[in-house]
């Protein structure tokens, strides 16, 4: 069966299934991840085993003298790509969908059950206007990239000297796919290109001009490396838990 014929049986299906199917599956998969990481800051010491460091604590911070024993140092650290997340235009759709039933869905259906109508809405306003700072938490989080890139590096290479193991490719994965969520973010793409109306009328245009093409490519996807990036957090911090707990070992292919 060719990929197109799969893409289109896989979409067939799922239009197929209940509307509310979708915002349940986001409220699922958004508190879980939560419960996840509100446990792992609070009751474990720092996700590092040998040359690999958890992105949850990257960059490494020192634990201050002023937090309570259990209290990890991390709380220092996830505020930004958490901030970054929670702005994110994706995520606000999906999580105004889920938590809030602002519409749950698209179909008519969905819109019928719609906690607050159209005529109630006044925009990301009051609480919501903090939305509106996504950019910065952009920019800060695109610094935190670089030391995930830098963890890496260094976790293919083990003792010292250069090594291909199954944590290396789990951590090579993980960042390639948060640089590229970060990269198809709509506020990088409208910094890039979009508020400008004639790129032959400033200086480097056709450079942005190529770059926002490009851009545009990633942000079609956006919604797909939203969600693959959240999974490859998770999976790449389970995995060095389960090496500090000792119940794998970590395979070393060369």
């Amino acid at each position: 069966m060719a990929y197109g014929d799969i893409a289109r049986s896989t979409t067939g299906v799922l239009r197929r299934l209940p509307w509310w199917t979708g915002p349940i599956a986001v409220t699922a998969a958004l508190v879980g991840f939560g419960i996840y990481v509100f446990v792992t800051v609070m009751l474990f010491d720092r996700g590092e085993y040998e040359n690999y460091l958890s992105p949850f604590y990257s960059p490494p911070v020192g634990g201050e003298s002023f937090l309570p024993a259990w209290l990890s140092p991390a709380i220092f650290i996830l505020w930004l790509p958490l901030g970054f997340r929670a702005t994110c235009y994706y995520y606000r759709k999906a999580y105004y969908r889920a938590f809030f039933w602002d519409p749950p869905a698209c179909s008519s259906k969905a819109q019928q059950r719609e906690l607050r109508g159209p005529e109630h809405y006044r925009g990301e306003t009051a609480l919501f206007v903090w939305n509106n700072i996504h950019r910065y938490f952009m920019y800060g989080s695109f610094v935190l990239l670089v030391f995930l890139t830098i963890d890496t590096v260094r976790a293919f290479l083990p003792e010292g000297s250069f090594g291909i193991t199954l944590g290396s490719l789990i951590f090579l994965v993980n960042v390639s796919l948060l640089w590229t969520y970060s990269l198809s973010c709509h506020s990088l793409r409208h910094v890039i290109g979009g508020s400008v109306d004639c790129y032959s009328c400033v200086k480097g245009g056709n450079a942005r001009r190529k770059a926002y093409n490009w851009l545009s490519v990633l942000n079609r996807q956006h919604a797909l490396w939203a969600w693959l990036s959240l999974f490859s957090l998770l999976i790449t911090d389970v995995y060095i838990r389960l090496l500090l707990a000792g119940v794998i070992t970590d395979f070393r292919l060369v």
